[in-house]
């Protein structure tokens, strides 16, 4: 327990010291987080370059901004939100929806084996949902996310969050139910 108090006030003082704009203590922030950055935006914009694109950007900006970061505790969280608002940034540009690995998704959301055309229907189902809805889906699911941490990256209240996920499940339960009502007639 007190290697993990001794971490977290560790990550504070390191953050403390960035928002002092100490490049070193930044760039180690950076490292701490690369691999985290790494995979959601390679999940949001699909392509190697792209995500790495979008870090550079986002590390530019976060650098920029982090002597106005109140809370250093946040300092993860605050960072990731940069960096998917530069995927959508990156994504409207490119007039794209948000590409992931459709088949971690639906096991979390399913919880069963799900055959390769299931797969393909659920993503496709997905991507057929409003932009938010999407977001909040693919942060819980995929990313993991507790609906506190989404709220904070997407700016708006928990409840709103909370919402959103039970509205983008229900779209999903409909437009899946109908599709296996569907199949079952065809067979």
């Amino acid at each position: 327990m007190k290697g993990v108090i001794k971490a977290v006030e560790n990550k504070r003082q390191i953050v403390q010291r960035a928002i002092k704009q100490d490049t070193k203590a930044f760039e180690q922030l950076l490292i701490n987080e690369e691999r985290k950055m790494y995979y959601t935006a390679l999940s949001y914009v699909g392509k190697k370059e792209d995500a790495l694109d979008v870090i550079q950007e986002t590390a530019y900006k976060a650098f920029l901004a982090i002597k106005d970061l109140r809370e250093p505790e946040y300092f993860s969280t605050w960072l990731i939100a940069i960096l998917i608002r530069e995927c959508y940034q990156l994504l409207r540009k490119r007039n794209e929806t948000i590409p992931y690995e459709e088949s971690e998704l639906v096991t979390k959301l399913t919880y069963d084996e799900v055959d390769t055309i299931n797969q393909l229907y659920i993503k496709d189902t997905i991507a057929k949902l409003p932009e938010h809805y999407q977001t909040v889906i693919i942060l819980f699911y995929y990313h993991d996310l507790a609906i506190r941490d989404i709220a904070t990256i997407i700016e708006l209240p928990i409840g709103t969050v909370k919402t959103y996920l039970h509205r983008a499940r229900q779209q999903l339960k409909k437009e899946l139910e109908r599709s296996y009502r569907l199949n079952e007639r065809a067979t």
